[in-house]
């Protein structure tokens, strides 16, 4: 997703979703914070744009999405290695191509034949028990595409494309589905690695708007699957906040919405929302929702106030209030190596956008699930 141009960063307004539970103090720490330069290159590539994350325990690295709609390159993903209190930046150990099920690269946009989608790459998952990768796209709905979650090779061949409730499809009237450049953004895996969920950045057309300065946006649709026979389970709705910077230029570009989600357990969710304000810079605020009990709306066409109840939410760490340099686009989260404290490693990237006024921060946090 396109958060908008960097900006100076002013201090925050405070939180106005009336669904915001008191926050619980002291449950992130910072680490470390480090830099990739813009637009580095490797292997023949450009790097940047990196939207997506997970860890793999077992070759000890870290996977890398890009978001490039394969105009500075053929879709892909990095693999990269890191010690986050190393005191330096994460070193890039390959890429690799996605891939359609021709074992053809996906077309750049300005050249992709009509009837043939392109991706917007935005979330992704490494399978510990099929050592595969489950990566999401926000779709191409100027194009006619809706959202979509694949699953591939290591070596990037595609194995499948899942199939999804119609409603997430665009209409040719603009009238329902998911809105450009608004759709799959989040994509966790839980603990048995049985089921994944997907979320949405912001409402579908037909649920609600986009979130204001002064109110929150629709609610957002977190959509659970079953892994090994595809089969859709179920779904909640999740209310992102009302945007919390103002523009420095009253009317001007402003946003917030859902750029990421991690399963603290089977059950509890962690939920990245990260706003953007014109001139005014980013604000990333995490919080957690717990699945158990929130009502399945799957079964409800249009979301609207009094048919159903989104998942309530508690403030876990506004970062602002961290220790980092500077807040930018950030959108990727995954859990790291475990410390010896016994705590997690929670970490997490920006994309850059490919833009000179953006960066690629990494972040590392010792994580407390309760304080």
């Amino acid at each position: 997703m396109l958060a908008g141009m960097a900006g100076l960063a002013l201090p925050l307004f405070g939180c106005n979703s009336q669904l915001t539970a008191a926050k619980q103090p002291g449950r992130m720490r910072l680490l470390e914070e480090a830099r990739l330069p813009h637009r580095m290159t490797y292997d023949g590539t450009t790097v940047g744009g990196l939207s997506g994350m997970d860890y793999d325990a077992v070759r000890r690295e870290y996977l890398l999405l890009s978001d490039d709609r394969s105009n500075f390159g053929p879709e892909r993903f990095y693999t990269a290695n890191w010690t986050a209190g190393g005191g330096g930046p994460p070193a890039l150990t390959g890429v690799t191509t996605l891939r359609q099920a021709d074992n053809t690269t996906w077309p750049a946009r300005n050249v992709a034949p009509k009837g043939v989608p392109v991706p917007d790459p935005e979330a992704m998952r490494r399978r510990p028990d099929t050592d595969t990768i489950l990566w999401a796209s926000e779709g191409d709905e100027v194009r006619g595409f809706g959202p979509a979650l694949y699953e591939c090779r290591r070596d990037g061949r595609l194995l499948r494309q899942f199939a999804l409730p119609s409603m997430f499809e665009p209409t040719p009237d603009g009238k329902r589905g998911t809105r450009d450049n608004l759709g799959f953004e989040g994509l966790a895996l839980t603990p048995s690695h049985r089921t994944a969920w997907l979320a949405m950045e912001s409402a579908l057309i037909q649920d609600g708007p986009v979130p204001t300065v002064n109110a929150p946006g629709g609610p957002c649709r977190f959509t659970e699957l079953d892994l090994a026979t595809g089969r859709v389970l179920r779904q909640i709705a999740y209310v992102p906040d009302a945007i919390p910077l103002r523009p420095l230029l009253p009317g001007t570009y402003a946003d917030n919405g859902v750029t990421e989600i991690l399963m603290l357990d089977t059950h509890r969710m962690l939920v990245l929302e990260r706003a953007y304000a014109s001139g005014s810079g980013h604000s990333l605020r995490l919080y957690e929702i717990d699945t158990r009990g929130t009502q399945d709306v799957l079964a409800i066409d249009v979301l609207a106030p009094g048919n159903h109840r989104p998942a309530p939410k508690l403030l876990v760490a506004d970062f602002s209030t961290l220790g980092l340099s500077r807040l930018d686009n950030t959108e990727g989260m995954c859990w790291g190596p475990p410390l010896r404290s016994g705590h997690r490693m929670l970490v997490v990237v920006s994309d850059d956008n490919f833009n000179p006024l953006q960066i690629t921060q990494f972040a590392a946090f010792e994580f407390t699930d309760r304080p």
